[in-house]
């Protein structure tokens, strides 16, 4: 893990006692809330895009898939060279880059040169870029934070993510598409380079990894992040438990509308109602993320309790038609979502021994991706089945699964002492 050590902005913070606004968590939580606006952007524009484009139902998903695949491919090179090299260049070089590629594509769009295979190629593009710049970002926070803080910096990078992307992203994004198709990617275009330009401004310590010699090649690097993971039978708990929530979750998200609308028969209004439920629950969860910590009493309890709540929620979600109540649940199924996201951070940040958070982070969050379109095409194939009803169900017993999948380490000390990951209890 990298060192917050003196000379660095993160001792000038770990001084004054608290999260500081200004200077470099402010800079970060900036560029990664201007990135988010961006991608928010991007997101709602390029399926309509592709939607205009071709009428293949099987094309229009791949450019989704197309945001899965390489973190499947790449996730665990990306994060064995966010250990070898400086994460803060890492990221802005990588931003650069994405700016770069998106004020080309925005070019093509604007002159009627997009097609299909432009998009898929840029969505499969930008992910590969990710992996690197998301396992840089991973390993770079503590770095800027001291290790105390970093449970309420995690809550407040992912609620500006989520403000900035789902409310203020989302609603613009329709203006800039009526004003012009181009638009979209060229705005995103811009928040690459913004972001870009306050990351390259930290001012960080060196790297915490070590130098590559000629007998550490790349594969042994990734292995020993594995065997790592592995090993620690907190972070592999955490791991299956999320990879398992999150193979209902995709099975959730990617029938969303089939629930909505197929089940709670809502119209446009009604389906709006209830995603801006789900956002308003993202948000709360951010902000109250330690005092759910402390009211639960320590990170393995209270994911638990995320879990569970996720499951009981969505099983009132396809069981009871009332758009209303759905907003309410979804609501408090992102409440938990949000507040188990910072706590699965803030773990692999904390118990990553020096110089493998990137590989670490980057095995975690492969094994966890890697159920996302495997829940997708189970959704699918229960919703055709079963009914509209049934992707929520689904993902309410995988949830559930998951839950389960935490008691072994609650049951020992291994699981609930701070110095083998509890999350310290301060307010975000």
């Amino acid at each position: 893990m990298a060192d917050s050590g003196t000379g660095t902005e993160a001792g000038h913070a770990a001084g004054a006692g608290a999260l500081a606004a200004r200077g470099g968590f402010g800079r970060l939580w900036g560029a990664a809330a201007v990135s988010r606006f961006g991608d928010s952007l991007r997101g709602t524009a390029l399926p309509l895009l592709a939607y205009a484009l071709t009428d293949s139902p099987l094309l229009i998903s791949l450019v989704t898939a197309c945001g899965f695949v390489p973190w499947l491919l790449f996730g665990l090179l990306g994060g064995a060279i966010a250990d070898r090299v400086d994460q803060r260049r890492a990221m802005w070089a990588v931003d650069v880059l994405r700016g770069l590629l998106m004020a080309g594509f925005a070019l093509a769009v604007a002159l009627d040169r997009a097609g299909i295979a432009l998009l898929l190629a840029l969505s499969f593009a930008l992910t590969t870029l990710q992996t690197l710049f998301d396992n840089a970002a991973t390993a770079l926070l503590p770095a800027v934070v001291p290790k105390e803080k970093l449970a309420a910096a995690n809550a407040r990078l992912m609620t500006g993510q989520e403000l900035a992307g789902r409310f203020v992203g989302g609603p613009l994004a329709s203006v800039l598409i009526a004003l012009g198709a181009a638009l979209p990617f060229l705005a995103d275009a811009a928040t690459y380079l913004v972001a870009a330009a306050l990351v390259a401004s930290l001012r960080t310590g060196p790297p915490a990894g070590r130098p590559a010699t000629a007998g550490r090649t790349v594969r042994r690097e990734i292995a020993e992040g594995i065997r790592q993971l592995v090993r620690d039978r907190v972070l592999r708990a955490f791991c299956v438990s999320v990879a398992l929530g999150n193979v209902g979750i995709g099975a959730l998200i990617a029938t969303l509308v089939v629930v909505i609308k197929g089940w709670l028969r809502a119209g446009d209004f009604g389906y709006a109602v209830v995603t801006t439920g789900y956002g308003i629950g993202m948000v709360l969860g951010g902000l109250l993320a330690a005092r759910t910590i402390a009211a639960v009493g320590g990170t393995g309890r209270t994911l638990l309790f995320a879990g569970v709540l996720q499951a009981v929620t969505l099983v009132g979600f396809g069981t009871l038609r009332s758009v209303w109540l759905a907003a309410l649940l979804l609501g408090l199924f992102g409440f938990a979502g949000m507040v188990g996201n910072v706590l699965e951070t803030t773990a692999v940040q904390q118990r990553s021994p020096a110089g493998m958070l990137g590989r670490i982070s980057s095995a975690f969050r492969t094994v966890s991706v890697a159920g996302t379109p495997l829940g997708a095409l189970c959704g699918g194939a229960a919703a055709t089945a079963f009914g509209p009803n049934a992707p929520a169900l689904l993902a309410a017993a995988l949830l559930a699964l998951g839950a389960v999948a935490l008691t072994p380490v609650l049951q020992t000390p291994d699981g609930a002492s701070s110095d083998s990951g509890q999350i310290p209890r301060t307010a975000p």
